[in-house]
């Protein structure tokens, strides 16, 4: 079966020396990871993260190139030359990094 690229957004929380601000409470990333299936892809991403000193606690996969383009996803032209690039590669690409700050839930529930 050919490799993909699936779109992934992980939620890291903290971890010894993981790089993100003092008062983060932890992060969301945008990956790209190319895999023989979103399952493939998401043990991969977990497996890099976990190599760089991440503590990923959720993944959540939107799909493939082709997945979303035909849930009518706008995909800019950046966003697919990181595709292509996770695919050639053979690769795990950190598109966006977000750090979190508080229990931004709870926040909307008071």
């Amino acid at each position: 079966m050919a490799q993909q690229v699936y779109t992934l957004l992980v939620q890291v929380g903290r971890a010894d020396e993981d790089g993100l601000p003092e008062d983060a409470t932890g992060a969301a990333l945008v990956c790209y990871a190319s895999g023989v299936d979103e399952a493939e892809a998401v043990r991969e991403t977990v497996s890099i993260l976990k190599q760089a000193g991440l503590s990923p606690i959720e993944v959540t996969g939107h799909g493939s190139l082709d997945e979303r383009l035909a849930e009518g996803h706008d995909i800019p032209e950046e966003e697919r030359e990181l595709m292509d690039r996770a695919l050639e590669e053979n690769a795990v690409i950190v598109a966006q990094m977000e750090p979190l700050f508080g229990d931004e839930e709870d926040e909307d529930d008071a």
